[in-house]
């Protein structure tokens, strides 16, 4: 069984809907003995950070998220809040991920919202994906880069478009909306 946390942020129906067409069933829920017996976790989100992470520590789901073992795979606010910190409301996050969450610089126009291609990837996810290959992103904060980054993209700086540490992994980009290259890294995912 898949399970997609659900936590007061947006995106699960698109997620489960995704996960649907390439062939799964997926379950939305916060319920703690079933995300912990879940084969895979994921944890997607649009939304902001210091609220989002107010509702996983007023269930426990934060302590929930940090002891999984089975792969758990975050999306977008998702892979932000598995950060260590975000300047979001200067919110401290779940830590998985030893890097900080920063706004974009106003140079350009933030959010990114749109396609854009990835660098440098590296890991299961990215079976089958070339570096032609576009995904979608809509984000105004960006995770650095660190070791634990998987793939890179550029925009106004380069930043941490997945990344990935033991069995967690994660996204900025919203595989769900990025039609059959985002399915690919989904079923990539769910075939781990």
């Amino acid at each position: 069984m898949i399970a997609i946390i659900k936590y007061n942020a947006g995106n699960t129906k698109s997620v489960e809907n995704a996960i649907r067409r390439i062939g799964f069933n997926s379950i939305v829920t916060d319920d703690i003995s079933t995300i912990v017996a879940a084969k895979k976790v994921i944890f997607p989100g649009v939304g902001e950070a210091s609220s989002a992470m107010s509702y996983l520590k007023k269930y426990q789901l934060d302590e929930v998220i940090r002891s999984l073992k089975q792969p758990v795979l975050g999306i977008c606010l998702g892979q932000q809040l598995m950060c260590k910190h975000s300047e979001e409301g200067n919110t401290d996050c779940l830590g998985i991920f030893n890097t900080k969450v920063r706004l974009f610089p106003p140079k350009e126009i933030v959010p990114q919202m749109g396609w854009n291609n990835l660098q440098g990837m590296k890991g299961d996810l990215f079976k089958g994906i070339c570096d032609e290959d576009n995904v979608y992103f809509v984000h105004s904060y960006y995770a650095e880069l660190s070791e634990e980054t998987s793939a890179a993209c550029d925009y106004i700086l380069p930043f941490s478009a997945a990344m990935q540490k033991n069995n967690f992994y994660a996204t900025q980009f919203h595989p769900e909306k990025s039609a059959s290259v985002g399915e690919k890294i989904l079923k990539n995912f769910l075939e781990l």
